[in-house]
């Protein structure tokens, strides 16, 4: 048996530069098919990465400042946010997570795991990921 082709995105910046992560809807396919579709429709193009600090970036709020972004159920797995780890943002409320907020780790941050829904990992432009500012714009995301 087959199994089915990876999927992945790539997240090309308005500053010039792009990163590319492979998706996992065999651990979290809720959250993998609602980012794929709203990267496909364009909902990500001009959204800024408004968090940034030494071992995180946080982007894709369409309000720009982390309060934004409807909310949907969590989708837990067994993952371990290791370098790369691309994972969804989430309030208070560990049952709900935002519905287009993404972070990618910069460190090894295992105290995430169980705590977050991590659905990738970045395999190449990792020192993309790390030299993000606050405020860079996210071009588009090709999904293939």
């Amino acid at each position: 048996m087959q199994s089915p082709p990876t999927r992945k995105a790539t997240v090309e910046l308005a500053s010039g530069g792009s990163f590319t992560f492979t998706l996992r809807p065999d651990k979290a396919p809720q959250t993998v098919g609602r980012f794929v579709e709203k990267s496909k429709g364009g909902f990500y193009n001009d959204k800024t990465f408004h968090r940034v600090e030494d071992w995180v970036v946080q982007g894709g709020d369409p309000l720009g400042t982390g309060t934004g972004g409807e909310k949907v159920p969590s989708e837990y797995n067994d993952l371990s946010f290791k370098l790369g780890s691309v994972g969804i943002a989430r309030g208070q409320d560990p049952a709900i997570n935002n519905g287009s907020q993404f972070f990618i780790v910069k460190k090894d941050s295992a105290f995430l795991d169980k705590q977050y829904t991590n659905f990738g990992l970045v395999t190449s432009g990792m020192d993309v990921v790390v030299g993000i500012k606050v405020g860079d714009k996210i071009k588009v995301i090709r999904i293939e």
